[in-house]
């Protein structure tokens, strides 16, 4: 009878350690997924936070390619500067970075990916849509990291 009541204690202790075990285990792996979820966030915060450092450097070469004088077109230095920001734009899109693209007068003002900073009070119309780009807007992997800051009419 002692052996019996033993037996079971014994059975017992092996089951309370079993539990013990799986929710070690279980902890474990939760801390596990929960670390990897934080190192990548970690990494995309710290993309964003390079990324949008680099963007005024962006947006003044592009303004710059925009306004080369005719008095340079075919010179080798603002011929460099072209080539300097397509390699940009090719950079861009292997990082996943995209301009919002807007086409004057037709595309509808999104706040979601627009900034209003002028509206056109003279314009009449039942739908607000972009009138000009001030600042281009940017996305990275999808997510807005910069919205472009344009003029509003409407249409």
């Amino acid at each position: 009878m002692a052996k019996t009541k033993k037996k079971i204690e014994l059975e017992q202790q092996i089951s309370e350690l079993t539990q013990d075990l799986q929710r070690q285990r279980a902890d474990f792996e939760n801390y596990r997924k929960r670390v990897e979820i934080e190192k990548d966030q970690a990494k995309q915060a710290g993309k964003i936070q390079a990324v949008y450092k680099l963007l005024p450097v962006i947006d003044t070469i592009d303004r710059a390619v925009a306004n080369v004088p005719a008095e340079l077109q075919g010179n080798s230095w603002a011929e460099g500067v072209v080539k300097l920001s397509k390699n940009l734009e090719k950079m861009t899109g292997e990082l996943k970075l995209e301009k919002i693209a807007i086409v004057s007068g037709e595309t509808l003002f999104d706040p979601e990916l627009h900034e209003a900073v002028q509206m056109s009070e003279d314009a009449t119309g039942d739908q607000e849509v972009v009138d000009s780009e001030m600042q281009t807007g940017w996305k990275l992997e999808g997510a807005v990291i910069r919205p472009s800051m344009v003029r509003v009419t409407r249409k």
